[in-house]
């Protein structure tokens, strides 16, 4: 099975600590509790993928910081990036905006 990591409680992300293919589960802890979710999109080793549904403008937290707002809803397992979230730390493509 492949694994995701997840640091805070309050995170609403983990990070894949292996290429996870669609439709594979992955296994994650939140606190104590072991969890399992099905990728819903190939999710890159070190990218971050939903642990749950997070909705269009809610905050998207890793680490127990804020790292971004979802610019349309996220679907658990799905892969969280630039795609999906406009960033509130700032992003190199956007240089000057």
């Amino acid at each position: 099975m492949n694994h995701a990591l997840v640091v805070n409680s309050n995170d609403n992300v983990a990070n894949a600590l292996d290429d996870i293919p669609a439709g594979e589960q992955f296994a994650f802890s939140v606190g104590t509790d072991a969890c399992t979710l099905t990728a819903a999109d190939n999710v890159k080793f070190g990218f971050k993928v939903a642990i749950r549904k997070i909705r269009k403008g809610e905050q998207i937290i890793k680490y127990g910081c804020v790292i971004g707002v979802a610019s349309q809803d996220i679907e658990p397992g799905q892969c969280v990036h630039i795609h999906n979230v406009e960033g509130t730390r700032g992003r190199g493509d956007k240089k000057g905006e």
